[in-house]
Formats: structure tokens, sequence, C-alpha cells
């Protein structure tokens, strides 16, 4: 496997350095070129996450910590023939990156791998793997995040990757930006090579921008490192409905067996920006929408429950002229009472204080994020104080 990453390289950086016209850029641009005849184009990107994780048990008073890659990626993208024609494969190359919660669907290596095709002014077509219209945070790419990480939130409702299709439109009214999205993929998330024994998997989103666009895409990215000259708003709604489902979370978590729930989950998400002031807030709902069973069994006969109920996120910061940035987050997870007989998992509420200096925008930065991990649980969890210290270096 290492000797094929090394190959990969090597052919990249021939062909670089072979290309008949390189194009100028910068950093967080990544490496872009094109051939003569300019019948296609492709932008490299490489960026990996140095992570340093602390937990300290409020109870026993036991510390344990960590360093590890958090993330290694590949990204290239550009377009084929016609600039209509798109193309985004971004590969995950750390081993906390391809660790997957189901060993017998194989590797996780390949997160996206789509074509988009703009087939009429304002309108889009995806096809293949990539992240679901889902929730806000989910979306902002993890090299783009406010905080070392994503929330609490996201880690057990979002609906993540999946194959199938997307049709994307936006349009203008006045100085209002409308967007609309809907998808249908396969429902089993990501990399799943087996036959489909569940349902389809259907996602669609509205997105309504009343003050207009975000500088540089900024409603999606942490921060305001475009420091918005006038008062920005998007606000989005997604609905996802996953048929049959095989998985305890959806898209994500353990497989189960002869399952025939059907997942519902709505996410209601904000983002604001002002003069170096940004808000993020989200809401997701997420319940067994039909079928008896709220659990399912595993291959080896486990029993496990779908992962159901509520979560609240709410962040906010402020970027100082210095790009240094201090920000804060309360998240707030409500799973079903299904669940926590189980034994899965437990309320919980997590205060979160971070701190970042922009070196290179989001792609040379350094971060740490400290939180109380306030658990309400009939299994008498210790609370806990985590740390975590992040450097995040690309090009």
């Amino acid at each position: 496997m290492k000797l094929t990453y090394f190959t990969l390289a090597f052919m990249a950086c021939a062909f670089i350095a072979n290309a008949q016209s390189m194009e100028g850029s910068k950093i967080g641009k990544g490496i872009r070129f094109m051939p003569k005849d300019s019948s296609f184009s492709i932008q490299w990107n490489t960026r990996f996450q140095n992570l340093y994780e602390g937990k300290y048990n409020l109870d026993s008073e036991e510390y344990n910590d960590k360093f590890l890659i958090r993330r290694f990626r590949l990204k290239f993208k550009g377009y084929l023939v016609n600039p209509k024609l798109q193309y985004k494969i971004e590969l995950a190359m750390s081993n906390r990156d391809q660790k997957n919660a189901n060993p017998e669907d194989g590797s996780n290596i390949v997160l996206d791998a789509v074509v988009k095709y703009r087939f009429h002014p304002n309108w889009q077509l995806w096809v293949g793997q990539t992240k679901l219209p889902g929730n806000r945070e989910r979306v902002i790419s993890s090299g783009n995040l406010q905080f070392v990480d994503r929330s609490y939130l996201n880690k057990q409702f979002t609906i993540d990757r999946a194959k199938g299709i997307q049709i994307r439109h936006e349009h203008s009214l006045g100085n209002i930006v409308l967007r609309e999205i809907g998808a249908v993929t396969m429902g089993d998330g990501r990399n799943n090579i087996n036959n489909n024994t569940g349902g389809y998997d259907y996602t669609f989103r509205g997105e309504i921008l009343p003050f207009g666009k975000f500088t540089n895409k900024g409603d999606y990215f942490g921060s305001d490192l475009a420091r918005e000259s006038s008062p920005k708003l998007s606000i989005g709604v997604t609905f996802d409905y996953n048929q049959d489902t095989k998985n305890t979370g959806g898209q994500i978590g353990q497989a189960l067996e002869d399952t025939e729930s059907t997942l519902g989950n709505i996410v209601i998400d904000a983002m604001f920006k002002y003069k170096g002031f940004s808000f993020m807030g989200e809401y997701d709902d997420k319940w067994v929408e039909s079928g008896d069973a709220t659990s399912g069994t595993t291959s080896d006969g486990s029993e496990l429950p779908f992962y159901t109920g509520n979560a609240l996120n709410v962040q906010a910061g402020y970027l100082f002229k210095s790009n240094y940035e201090v920000a804060g987050r309360f998240t707030m997870v409500q799973p079903e009472n299904t669940v926590k007989a189980l034994g899965t998992d437990f309320n919980s509420n997590r205060y979160s204080i971070g701190f970042s200096k922009y070196i290179a925008g989001h792609t040379v930065k350094i971060q740490s994020t400290v939180s109380y991990v306030d658990y309400e649980t009939i299994n008498d969890a210790d609370d806990e104080m985590q740390f975590l210290m992040q450097m995040e270096i690309g090009f």
C-alpha cells in the first residue's frame, strides 16, 4: 500500500514537471496546471493535521493523552474537455482517516470521487460519491473549521457522505439568493461495495441568503476571515429520508442485518458574519420514520439501536485584526430513551472555548480547544475535561 502512495506521488510530481502550462498560484490554492490545448485542468492540494488530545477524568483524576496525525488528505479537482464538466477527488491517507466502523466493507481511503456537470446556467448535476447536503458543519471542510474539530452533534447525527446523484440550483430575487438541492443515494454511506439490501436515501435542502452572497463562499468556512463589510446571513433546512437503512445511524454507524426501518432526519442551521464576528447554529432531530423496530442485530447477533434523538450546537467567535481568534461553543446531545436503555450513549452538555492563530488563512494555522463535558447518564459516566491542540499545514 505504501508503495502505491509513493508511486502516485512520483507520477504526480513527474506530471507537474512536464506540464505544458503552469498557472500562477498562491498558498491555499494548490498546484494548478493545464495543457496548451486547454482540454483539461487539474489543481492538486495536500494538507495534514497534527493533533494532541488529552482527557482528564474529574472523578478519578486520571489523565490520558495521545498524539496523532488526525488527517492527511490529497485532493484533486479541475475540469475535463469543457469547464462545464468538473471533477473532484479527495483521498484520506492517515490511519485515523481510514477508521471504519464496518471492517467487512473494506478500505475507507476514497472520500470524494464526483463529477459535476453544469448543464444549464445556475443548474448542476453531481454524480458519484461526495458529501450530502446535510448539516452545514459537516459540509464545511475539516480544514476550514473554527474549532479543532466538529461538534458532538455532527459526530452522532450527520448524514455524512453517500454515493448517487445530486441536482443543485441557485437563483436570485433581487439581493436575495436562494438555493435548492436534491439527492438520491444508496443510503449506506461511502465506499460500500455490497449490494443495496435496503431502500434508497432521499435528501432535500433549501437555503436563503437574505443579504446576498458571502465573500469567497464564507457561508461554508468557519470564522470571518473575509471580514464582511456588511452583514451576511445564510439559513438552511435539510430533510433526509433513509428508507430501510442498514446502519445504526443511516449512512454511518454499525451495520445491521435485515432491517426494515426508515430513519427521518431534519436539520435547521444558520451562519452569520460581520466585521470579524461570526455565529453558526444547528439543530438536528433524527427519528425512526417507519417500521416497528427501534433496534437491529449485527452479524454476530448483538442488538444495537438506531441512533435517534436531537441535538443543538451554537458557536460564535471574533477574529482580531492580528488574525488571532477567540470562540465559544455549546453543544447539547439528547439521544432517545431506546438508545440510552441499550447503553450506547447518554445525554451530554459540552462547553468549549477555542483559540486560533491564522498564519495563512485556514491553510496554515494553529488551533486549541478546551472543553468541559457534563454527562447526564444512567451509567454514571464521569464528567471530564478535554484538551485539543492542532496544527494544520497545507498548500
